[in-house]
């Protein structure tokens, strides 16, 4: 049956918004007559334009898409993974074929659980994002979040200005048709967060709810209870990616004025003519300069600079803020162990912000500089933190510039490997001695005579 718009009706009438007011059939109305012999049943009557439809698959998918909590990890999809892997080892090309066609079967037909194990970037959040890509294209539901997410929304729903309640969260993500735990390990350590877990994959397990849990944690860190979940061979079956180490390391007013970062240094100020550098430091110390300069003038992907204390670092990222403070360009300058103890006193009842104000504005930070960057020797709790601000600006691909006297052999692999991402990152170590040993050197040695500094390399 043919069908044609008379043009005399009017796209207000619709009242749940999904017509398409470029519609090239009903022109925005939302309904034609069918174009019918007199006589015909359908004389005269109005009947939906097709872009009805198409405009409530839309909406459809979109609410699907908010109710996944994929994010910025929308990208991620079977297409754009290579079905070995990155790594360049045999046994691990192998492992992660089989991991992928496993992931793939799931996504067709969700059954059981999936558990999929290895350390930092070997690419098993890519292939749980990719499972939940797949049903929402094939139009079914499901829900994807990490677990150290999950905890802190339980937590903040207690809240009196939650928008959900702890019940109706926690039943959102107990029964999803589909639920992706991203991410199990360390943070199961407290025994609140513990039980939470324990209920949640007990819950699961009993329902024999389709789950897909990545980790890189070995099964005894998981305790007893979990541990036992995920060695069901009878509902889950697990894919190691890695024969590498899948156990974590490290077990054992807010930002800073731009009065503050002026004093700690700009690119005019940063004196490239120290008198105690070797050729090679001087050409090491002037292509970090480069490096800083460039980023600063198009922030793009996250730079890391490396190197021991006074070496010139966080002189080059408090450059960088104070390059974009003068194009008016919003920065936040963080240092790391300040930055911690701001988010413990937000539990404070005098804090005049809150956890989750201070939290977000960091994660979310159009330029974020991370001074300091120190890891090994914080709480659980603390890495944890520092872990979920680090994944949440990876995954978002959001310019970061971090400083650290650690090498990335020092620093949990879940953030390292992030941070050795070159599609998004770039890591300069500056081999530079500490300048106060060039200010500690007297004029006869230097051969020249001591003129002040406008700035100074922290």
């Amino acid at each position: 049956m043919s069908v044609e718009n008379t043009g005399t009706s009017s796209g207000a009438e619709m009242a749940d918004g999904t017509t398409d007011p470029d519609c090239p059939v009903c022109k925005g109305a939302g309904f034609i007559y069918a174009n019918v012999p007199l006589g015909h049943a359908d004389y005269g009557r109005a009947v939906p334009c097709r872009c009805l439809s198409q405009g409530r698959e839309k909406r459809r998918f979109s609410q699907m898409h908010r109710y996944s909590n994929l994010g910025p990890l929308t990208g991620l999809t079977f297409d754009n993974l290579i079905p070995e892997g990155k790594n360049r080892d045999g046994e691990d090309r192998k492992r992660f074929r089989q991991a992928y066609e496993a992931a793939k079967a799931f996504a067709r037909q969700p059954e059981g659980w999936l558990l999929l194990v290895g350390p930092g970037g070997s690419g098993k959040t890519h292939l749980a994002a990719a499972i939940v890509n797949e049903r929402l294209r094939e139009g079914h539901l499901a829900l994807f979040i990490t677990v150290p997410d999950f905890l802190d929304h339980l937590r903040s729903a207690f809240g009196p200005a939650s928008d959900m309640s702890y019940d109706e969260l926690f039943e959102r993500v107990r029964n999803a048709p589909l639920l992706v735990l991203d991410d199990l390990g360390m943070q199961s350590g407290t025994p609140w967060a513990k039980e939470k877990l324990d209920q949640l994959l007990t819950h699961r397990f009993h329902a024999q709810l389709p789950t897909v849990i990545t980790t890189d944690a070995a099964m005894e860190e998981l305790g007893e209870r979990i541990g036992a979940r995920l060695s069901d061979a009878s509902l889950c079956q697990a894919y190691v990616l890695s024969e590498k180490s899948c156990s974590r390391h490290g077990y054992e007013g807010v930002g800073l004025s731009e009065t503050v970062l002026l004093g700690m240094g700009t690119f005019d100020s940063f004196d490239l003519k120290r008198a105690n550098l070797t050729s090679e430091q001087r050409q090491n110390l002037e292509h970090a300069y480069r490096s800083a300069h460039a980023f600063a003038q198009s922030p793009q992907g996250w730079l890391v600079l490396q190197g021991g204390q006074g070496c010139g670092k966080t002189h080059l990222a408090a450059a960088i803020a104070n390059y974009q403070i003068q194009l008016k360009k919003p920065v936040l300058f963080m240092i790391v162990p300040e930055f911690l103890d701001h988010l413990r006193s937000t539990f404070s009842p005098e804090s005049k912000v809150s956890y989750d104000e201070l939290f977000e504005r960091v994660k979310e930070a159009p330029l974020l500089v991370l001074d300091d960057f120190t890891y090994t020797a914080v709480s659980p709790w603390a890495q944890e933190k520092l872990y979920q601000v680090v994944s949440y600006r990876y995954n978002s691909k959001l310019p970061t510039v971090i400083t650290t006297s650690l090498s990335l052999e020092e620093i949990d692999g879940r953030i390292s490997s992030r941070m050795a991402d070159l599609r998004l990152s770039m890591v300069f170590n500056i081999i530079a001695p500490d300048y106060r040993v060039d200010l500690s050197m007297a004029p006869k040695q230097r051969n020249m005579t001591l003129r002040p500094r406008r700035g100074r390399a922290l």
